[in-house]
């Protein structure tokens, strides 16, 4: 084990922490309010442990919406991981399959992003155990603090705004990685899509964004050739 490395990971997520225990505590009351229990709770954390796609399942949940438009919501928002593993697959080839099932199962936003973004300025550092430093931590917060939403259930005052800490995490995520045309279009288009969407049933509207904000980054680097940010 390569502790530097592995501290190195936790030290550098630590600050995403501050927006990561409130989007924990929303997800675990987000549970109480759905009618669900304490061991619905943890089950989501530790099973599916994707707060996004945890927060719009358990609305529709709450609206009584047919469980195909739950799963589905939560496959479309969770295709982004699909994205990440391919991207961060060729750091990691060498790995044994039990090592990349393990960290194919901590995959998070934040564990990308810090992680592919270390590999790319430092060629020394330990990529197994920094990518650990990041997600474990990642995952033991969010279990935490999970379970301490659920507990707490109701009981959070609305005036703490909680859930305004969760679009600022994804934020924190988004601008550094908008590096050329593409990835600016694919941002701008399906922002501007879910705003215009956000009150359509079902969260269509995010399903929508989602896929025409994909659609424009695409189109964008077939336009430009791909050389942008190289």
């Amino acid at each position: 084990m390569d502790t530097a490395s592995f501290r190195r990971g936790v030290r550098d997520v630590a600050p995403l922490l501050l927006g990561i225990i409130p989007f924990g505590l929303v997800a675990g009351i987000a549970t109480v309010n759905a009618g669900l229990g304490l061991p619905a709770a943890v089950g989501l954390s530790v099973v599916v442990f994707a707060g996004a796609s945890q927060l719009a399942a358990l609305e529709l949940l709450g609206q009584n919406a047919p469980l195909t438009v739950v799963v589905a919501t939560a496959v479309v928002i969770n295709l982004r991981l699909l994205m990440y593993s391919a991207s961060i697959a060729p750091y990691f080839r060498n790995f044994t399959g039990r090592w990349k099932a393990m960290l194919a199962y901590v995959l998070t936003d934040q564990a990308y992003a810090l992680s592919v973004a270390s590999y790319r300025s430092d060629s020394e550092t330990d990529r197994k155990w920094y990518y650990l430093g990041v997600a474990v931590t990642l995952w033991a917060v969010w279990q935490v603090t999970t379970i301490a939403g659920a507990l707490l259930g109701t009981g959070v005052p609305d005036a703490w705004g909680l859930e305004f800490a969760i679009p600022l995490v994804f934020l924190a995520i988004l601008v550094p990685a908008i590096e050329d045309a593409a990835t600016a279009v694919a941002a701008a288009v399906g922002g501007a899509i879910a705003v215009v969407g956000a009150g359509l049933p079902l969260n269509l509207g995010l399903l929508v964004a989602a896929g025409v904000g994909i659609t424009a980054g695409v189109l964008t680097e077939s336009a430009t050739g791909g050389t942008d940010g190289d």
